[in-house]
């Protein structure tokens, strides 16, 4: 093993290409998870679920949608404990390989009118392996960048990952809104809602590219260095640390089902019921996007300047408060009401998503943080996105009006605040600050040779 010291230039060089690594590649990968979302919502339930009524059609595609959620943890268990083995880089490829091939592939599938039963069969597996992927992208990435930030800047370099996050949704909704344009509700059906999944191909190719150029994290290769490396580490998380997974989980829940109802619930609400057309909806998101990345970098800014504890608490108050009139303003139907309401949710949502970064990978020391902070991420992800489509749809089937929606959305909210504050009830300092940037030499996949 080689050791050397670079210049600082070169360590600055390495510092920028590993955020633009973590934004490019978690944009995408978002892309790919979340036009899933935005196809269940308009096209999947008929294709695939011919026989079931329109709601029940609804639902059976978001339950397809929330499988790609149940399958979340795993890619994180699995990733996260190969991320703490053998490398942060080389599980950024694997999900990058993983969610495209899975993407790409549900563009190419025959519906349920060409194969029968087996058409939601093979939707639902590659649904599951995008779960897979994503599962392990969003720890690799936060990791990538948090562990190349100077002390004091975590929380900034930490959103670079989360900012990804609302550009995959407008590239997702920008392209199903050009698309829908651009043909008819046959067309639609018959063949433009394929369009998004095969372009995939293209910026997959694009980000594997990037990350292949990606040095090893500093901090990995610190532990690797010093022969730190565990052999288990989830086992280790489950030991020590399963509070902190508990009640980062629990903090996330809120962001993560408010989202979704914000993104996905949302579309089929907005055309089923309100009568509005399919763009208006996609144009309403997507001017909803600028807001929510104001929203992440103010609070990824703030919160190495005030404390993760008062911007991270302070932003789930937000989200409470505006989760409990969010629905309230879209039922007036009136086209600026709904651009007011979605840029305030927008907003508060990237609030409460800014310092998150910064603030799971510091709750656990670098030898198991990948297992750590993937584990409580994913969790939170299939309490909270997993299921919100599904029931918010239910609820609104059962009692036929928003404010079932708004309750769940609100008690969500509630559960998150509580957590954030037993999380933070005093700020933390750093499971480790920053390690001095040393380079050892690399494998071709990302591990330490």
């Amino acid at each position: 093993m080689s050791v050397s010291v670079p210049s600082a230039p070169s360590a600055r060089a390495s510092a920028r290409r590993a955020v633009l690594c973590s934004f490019v590649g978690t944009a995408i990968e978002w892309y790919d998870f979340f036009i899933y979302g935005t196809a269940a919502a308009l096209a999947l339930g008929p294709l695939f679920f011919p026989s079931s009524s329109s709601a029940a059609g609804t639902l059976l595609a978001f339950a397809t949608y929330a499988i790609g959620f149940a399958a979340r943890p795993i890619g994180g268990i699995v990733m996260g404990h190969f991320g703490d083995r053998i490398g942060r880089k080389s599980m950024l490829i694997v999900s990058m390989l993983l969610m495209g091939l899975s993407t790409v592939a549900v563009g190419c599938l025959p519906t349920y009118a060409a194969i029968g039963a087996w058409a939601p069969l093979l939707l639902v597996a590659c649904r599951f392996v995008q779960g897979l992927g994503v599962g392990g992208e969003w720890g690799g990435a936060v990791l990538m960048a948090t562990e190349y930030a100077p002390k004091g800047k975590r929380g900034l370099y930490g959103v670079a990952p989360q900012l990804g996050v609302p550009v995959g949704v407008l590239v997702a909704n920008v392209t199903f809104l050009v698309i829908t344009r651009a043909t008819s509700d046959a067309q639609f059906l018959s063949w433009g809602w394929r369009l998004p999944f095969l372009l995939s191909f293209v910026l997959v190719g694009i980000a594997f590219w990037i990350r292949l150029g990606v040095m090893e994290s500093p901090e990995f290769r610190a532990v690797a260095a010093k022969h730190e490396v565990r052999t288990v580490p989830i086992v280790e998380v489950l030991t020590t640390g399963w509070h902190k997974v508990l009640l980062a989980a629990g903090s996330f829940i809120a962001t993560n089902g408010v989202a979704n109802v914000f993104m996905v619930f949302l579309l089929s609400y907005g055309t089923g019921t309100l009568g509005h057309s399919r763009d208006t909806m996609l144009f309403l998101l997507i001017a909803s996007v600028p807001a929510w990345m104001l929203g992440m970098a103010l609070s990824a800014h703030y919160s190495d300047r005030l404390g993760r504890r008062t911007v991270y608490v302070g932003a789930a108050v937000g989200l409470l408060v505006v989760s409990a009139v969010f629905f309230l303003m879209i039922d007036t139907g009136s086209i600026p009401v709904m651009v007011v309401a979605e840029e305030l949710m927008a907003f508060f949502l990237g609030l409460t998503v800014g310092p998150q970064s910064a603030v799971f990978a510091e709750l656990f020391p670098a030898a198991i943080r990948f297992s750590g902070a993937s584990l409580a991420y994913q969790v939170g992800a299939i309490l909270g996105g997993g299921l919100a489509p599904i029931i918010a749809t239910a609820l609104f089937d059962r009692f036929h009006n928003s404010a079932s929606v708004t309750g769940y959305c609100v008690a969500a909210s509630v559960v998150s605040l509580l957590c954030s504050a037993v999380l933070l009830r005093r700020d933390h300092v750093a499971a480790e600050e920053p390690a001095q940037t040393e380079t050892v030499v690399p494998s071709p996949l990302g591990g330490v040779a």
